[in-house]
Formats: structure tokens, C-alpha cells, sequence
């Protein structure tokens, strides 16, 4: 009988994602035993920042963590392997980076047996990396948004030989499915069904750093819905940069709104969102889904960014102000209880104040349920860094502050005119203030608390609003 030879060549899969799991069990390995040395689990904390593509990442990343046999904590200064999913949209989120990396530095000269990872949007940039290499060398792995689903190879590769793994790739047009994942919330689930933008908004760093468009195969992202819905999941945010743009890199095409309908007819599942959606993508097939759609949550995050038309075109977003209230309206007339929140920008390049009392104007004509308010910031890499006009400090903080007012006032009138009726709420966690009651999400995406207990979380409640708050609403609830 042959004997095997210990050091004979592996056969490494070269398919996805049997490729990634067969390192999955190399890494298991590894673990195992420093575990026995250890005589201890080993924990492992994701610290994620940004937004929700990055937070559907991490869920990936902590699904592998747990299949390599790391037990997940919070507590990152008390982890063996810490793990940073990092956001670029804006310079400071970088400085805060390095901050934390400072802090675990110290904590690993004392457990050197800690691993540090690094990935996300920043480490798409090349200079974090060569910074990254040069004065953070106990950092023991580097990837990308572009190769994620490579975590465990990459790990691998770490355990293997002893120091700094960096695997970076500028672009990809790979998409690799089935790959374990934990979600946060049994009841629901983000769901990416395109990767990357096309758009290049001048103030954006998000396409150098995700990459160009690419869709997800329909039939991937039913099946996900499917098991997430057998599995008791109630609710999807269906995710991408741009979703309104989703299926044009299909080898066979396949509209938002047609993918929506798929969705739309899997049992079990009750509500449906989805987001982002740009305004110049939107299309009237989309409208017309939303209006007769049973499934899809009455609320759409539509940003304006401006409302001037001058502004806009500096932006290069691709649509006046003009376009942008009739979209409005039309969505209006086909939804109107529909809930519209958005994104703005004070203080882009060259902004005057006729600029800026555009913007006013845009917010008083659509009534916003509540609005994401941002002070323009440089951001190295982006057309709109270099440009000349950059606003003084003072005048933006001064335009700041006054839409702030103007939008809090509208959004606490257009929350007020709920009060009294019935509406479907989520319950998604006790409250945190007063463990008497829940808090639920409701359609519009505000929060209502109302007296309750934790067996009602992942239920679909009615709920009367006695009280609106402002943001959030006072209910109690209603039997059927």
C-alpha cells in the first residue's frame, strides 16, 4: 500500500468559492492550535464603518470568522483579531483610522499573538498603503473592497508566513456567491445586488474605490431572498451605490423594477427597500412597481445634494433642478403617502447664496421626512478638491445651521401628521431607554416606541401613533 508523503503538492481549488472554503479549513487549523496553547477560544471583533455596503461586508467577514472557529466580540481592545472595515468617503473618517490603530498598537505589544486586519474603501487609496506599510508595520493584513471574498486565502496567507499580507486590487469585475455570512438581525437582511458606480459625482471618491458597475446575477440574488425568507427573515434593503441602474452589465438585461417584481412574488417575505437611488436612473417603469406594489415600503431615499441647477452641473450629477421636482411630483401622484428623505451638501465649490437659497427652496417645495445634512469637505482624489471657490468657513457653517432649521421644522410637521392613525411597525430591539417598551420601524422608516416585550421582535405590529416626537413617534398597540 502507497504511503502518503506529507509533502506532497496540495491540490488548492482553483474554482470560487470551493477555492475560498478550502481555506477556510487550512485557517480552522491554524486557529485550533493556537487555541490549545492558549488553552482559551479565540475572540475576534469587526469594527465597521461607513455605510451599509460596507456593513453587508462585514457580515461576510464575521461568517467566515466564525467558520474558521473565532468567537466574535465587541470589545475590539480585547479581541485576538481585530478586524477595521473602513470607509473613505470623507478625510476625517481616515484620521480616525489611524487614531484606533494607535491604541491598538499598544494593546498588541502585550498579546503578540494579535492580529490586526485593515480593509474596506480605504485601503483602495495607494497612499493609506504606502503610509499603512511604512509606520504601521504590526498591521498583519491588507485587502480591499474588490477581492473581500478572498478573506480567508488571505488569512491563510498570514498564518503561513508570519507577516504583513497585502493584497489590493485596483479593479475587478468578479462577483463570487455562496460564501458564509452572519447577519445582525434574524428578521432582516441587507441583500448587494450590484457592486461598484459608474457616476463620478466630482465631490465623490466612492468609484475610485469600488470599482466600476457590475450586477449581480438575478437568479443569485432570488435564491439569497428565498433562503433569507425560509430562514424568517420579514424584511431586504436591497443594496448597490446606484440601484436604479442595476442590470445593464447583464450579459441578458434586466431592469431595477423588473428584478423588484422577482422579489416582489417570494413567500414569506413582507417588506422590500432598497437604496441608493439616482434621481437621473429613476425611471417611470419604477414608479409604476412602487405604486402597485404590495411588498415595497412607501419610502424612498432620493438625494438632491443641490438645488441649484449651476451647482448640480459642477457636481455632475446629470439632472436640474427642474428634472428633480418633477420626479418628485411624479412620484408624488403615483405614491402619496410616500416617505422622501435625502442627502445635501452646503457649501460645495463656488456656491453663492443664490446657490444656497436654491437649495432652501428645493427642501420647502418637496417637505423631506428628514434629510442627511453634510458640510462639504476636500476630498483628496476627487475633480471637486482642485476646484477654485472653495467656500470660507464661516459662510458654510452660517448656510449649515439654516438648513438644518429648515429641514428639522418641515420634518417634525410632515412626522406630526400621523398622529392618531394605525400603522405596521418592525419591532427590532427592546428600547434602549425604557426596556417597558420596543421600538419598530415603521414603512416610512421612523421609529415608534410603544409598550411591549422582546418576544415581539421580528414581528410585523400594528401600532396607533399617539405622539410624534419629532423624529420618532409615542404608540401603543393595536390588536386586530
Amino acid at each position: 500500500m502507497m504511503q502518503t508523503n506529507e509533502n506532497a503538492i496540495e491540490h488548492i481549488p482553483v474554482t470560487e468559492p470551493e477555492r475560498q472554503y478550502y481555506f477556510i479549513e487550512k485557517c480552522k487549523d491554524y486557529v485550533r492550535k493556537i487555541s490549545e496553547e492558549l488553552r482559551r477560544p479565540l475572540t475576534a471583533a469587526v469594527i465597521t464603518f461607513g455605510c451599509q455596503m460596507n456593513a453587508r461586508d462585514s457580515e461576510k467577514l464575521t461568517g467566515i470568522l466564525e467558520k474558521i472557529g473565532y468567537t466574535m466580540i465587541d470589545q475590539e481592545e480585547k479581541a485576538d483579531f481585530v478586524i477595521y472595515n473602513t470607509c473613505t468617503v470623507r478625510e476625517n473618517a481616515n484620521q480616525r483610522v489611524y487614531g484606533r490603530l494607535g491604541q491598538l498598537n499598544r494593546v498588541k505589544r502585550k498579546n503578540p499573538h494579535m492580529l490586526i486586519g485593515l480593509c474596506g474603501c480605504m485601503m483602495q487609496e495607494p497612499h493609506v498603503v504606502e503610509k499603512l506599510k511604512k509606520s504601521y508595520r504590526f498591521v498583519d493584513l491588507i485587502f480591499g473592497t474588490h477581492n473581500i471574498y478572498k478573506f480567508a486565502e488571505v488569512l491563510a496567507t498570514r498564518f503561513e508566513s508570519e507577516r504583513m499580507v497585502i493584497d489590493i486590487w485596483k479593479d475587478t469585475d468578479r462577483i463570487v456567491e455562496d460564501l458564509p455570512s452572519d447577519r445582525k438581525y434574524s428578521f432582516k437582511s441587507g441583500v448587494n445586488i450590484m457592486f461598484g458606480c459608474n457616476n463620478f459625482c466630482s465631490y465623490c471618491i466612492v468609484p475610485y474605490v469600488r470599482g466600476r458597475e457590475r450586477s449581480r446575477n438575478p437568479r443569485d440574488i432570488i435564491r439569497e431572498i428565498e433562503n433569507l425568507a425560509a430562514d424568517g427573515v420579514k424584511e431586504v434593503m436591497l443594496l448597490g451605490q446606484n440601484v436604479n441602474s442595476y442590470g445593464k452589465t447583464l450579459e441578458e438585461p434586466m431592469t431595477f423594477a423588473e428584478l423588484l417584481r422577482e422579489v416582489e412574488k417570494i413567500d414569506g417575505l413582507e417588506r422590500i427597500r432598497f437604496m441608493t437611488s439616482h434621481p437621473k436612473d429613476l425611471s417611470d417603469e419604477l414608479i409604476e412597481v412602487m405604486r402597485t406594489s404590495k411588498k415595497i415600503c412607501h419610502h424612498l431615499h432620493l438625494p438632491v445634494q443641490s438645488g441649484s441647477t449651476e451647482i448640480l452641473k459642477k457636481m455632475n450629477r446629470r439632472y436640474t433642478k427642474e428634472q428633480y421636482l418633477e420626479l418628485v411630483h411624479k412620484i408624488r401622484e403615483a405614491v402619496p403617502d410616500i416617505s422622501l428623505t435625502t442627502d445635501i451638501i452646503v457649501g460645495f465649490p463656488q456656491e453663492t447664496e443664490e446657490d444656497f437659497e436654491e437649495t432652501l427652496d428645493v427642501v420647502r417645495k418637496v417637505r423631506y421626512d428628514s434629510a442627511f445634512t453634510f458640510i462639504y469637505s476636500k476630498r483628496t482624489g476627487t475633480p471637486a478638491a482642485v476646484m477654485e471657490g472653495q467656500v470660507p468657513e464661516d459662510v458654510v457653517k452660517d448656510r449649515f445651521d439654516r438648513l438644518l432649521k429648515e429641514v428639522q421644522t418641515i420634518a417634525s410637521e410632515e412626522c406630526a401628521k400621523h398622529e392618531g392613525t394605525i400603522q405596521t411597525a418592525l419591532v427590532e430591539q427592546v428600547n434602549e431607554h425604557d426596556p417597558s417598551l420596543v421600538t419598530g420601524r415603521l414603512g416610512n422608516n421612523l421609529l415608534v416606541h410603544f409598550p411591549g416585550t422582546k418576544e415581539q421582535i421580528g414581528k410585523l405590529i400594528d401600532v396607533k401613533l399617539l405622539e410624534c416626537k419629532g423624529f420618532y413617534y409615542i404608540g401603543e398597540a393595536v390588536e386586530k
